[in-house]
């Protein structure tokens, strides 16, 4: 089964739930990002690195923190598995210069592994060291999610790739 980005929750768009949360800004964690996740109905795991990621057919999205104290930084980052032969980076470069362009997010760039095969990762952040507001994070992530897969998509009617199998649901290539 295919996920729709249209069938992820609009949390900015929804009334508002009883229970507002925190008044003031909270610094997000792992565990936060896991209660998203189960909101948006994604399956997710925790990788050896201690890295959430939330597994789709053709990627993987990852849910880091980095850095020390004030200066943690959240990042969603998705690594597309689709390999691309080096002769296609000209192209390839051309495509996501337009996507990073039109777009905010992710910003998507490539990676050329040692075997010469060329693949593409996307990328947001945030900065969360001294605290946001919860509405920010939490429409933010969703967003971030939502854009990756339609990176995804996207990059398949704008280079005419065949998708091998229709938008698998996350978990479905667990290793």
């Amino acid at each position: 089964m295919s996920i729709d980005p249209s069938s992820i929750p609009n949390f900015g768009g929804q009334p508002e739930p009883e229970h507002q949360g925190p008044a003031g800004p909270v610094v997000p964690d792992q565990d936060l990002v896991k209660q998203l996740l189960d909101q948006m109905e994604l399956k997710y795991v925790v990788d050896e690195e201690g890295d959430l990621a939330a597994p789709w057919e053709q990627f993987r999205t990852y849910f880091m923190f980095r850095g020390e104290a004030d200066q943690t930084v959240f990042s969603v980052r998705t690594f597309y598995d689709r390999p691309h032969q080096i002769d296609e980076k000209p192209q390839l470069l051309e495509s996501i210069d337009d996507w990073n362009r039109r777009t905010l997010w992710p910003k998507v760039y490539t990676h050329t592994h040692d075997d010469g095969t060329v693949r593409l990762i996307g990328e947001a952040q945030m900065l969360i060291g001294t605290g946001v507001d919860i509405n920010h994070f939490v429409s933010s992530t969703v967003s971030w999610v939502r854009a990756a897969i339609e990176f995804d998509r996207w990059l398949v009617e704008q280079l005419g790739l065949e998708q091998e199998v229709d938008g698998a649901e996350p978990g479905d290539d667990e290793e």
